[in-house]
């Protein structure tokens, strides 16, 4: 089963390609991706990695988890199951 890696206090400059790159010198990488906000494009400082193997996975945290990369320490560790969210805010209007 692949591993969903959290990878927290990223550069700004930082984007998918070079996320990949960073995990990839560890094993497979199946996605790597950088959140951005929505209305202006720019990065949030955090992203997402999945692993398909779990060593591969584990070796990646335990090298990158509080490393220096672009000039941040990075937090780097098993992301927590999405929790699911309601699709339409409560506005507060019921009846």
């Amino acid at each position: 089963m692949a591993k969903n890696l959290y990878v927290g206090n990223l550069s700004y400059s930082v984007n998918d390609a070079e996320l990949n790159e960073l995990f990839a010198q560890f094993g497979k990488v199946d996605s790597a991706r950088v959140i951005t906000d929505r209305e202006t494009g720019r990065s949030k400082g955090f992203g997402f990695v999945e692993m398909p193997n779990d060593d591969e996975a584990q070796a990646a945290i335990n090298a990158l988890n509080e490393k220096e990369h672009v000039g941040r320490k990075l937090t780097v560790n098993e992301a927590n199951p999405r929790e699911p969210r309601p699709r339409f805010r409560d506005r507060g209007d019921r009846r």
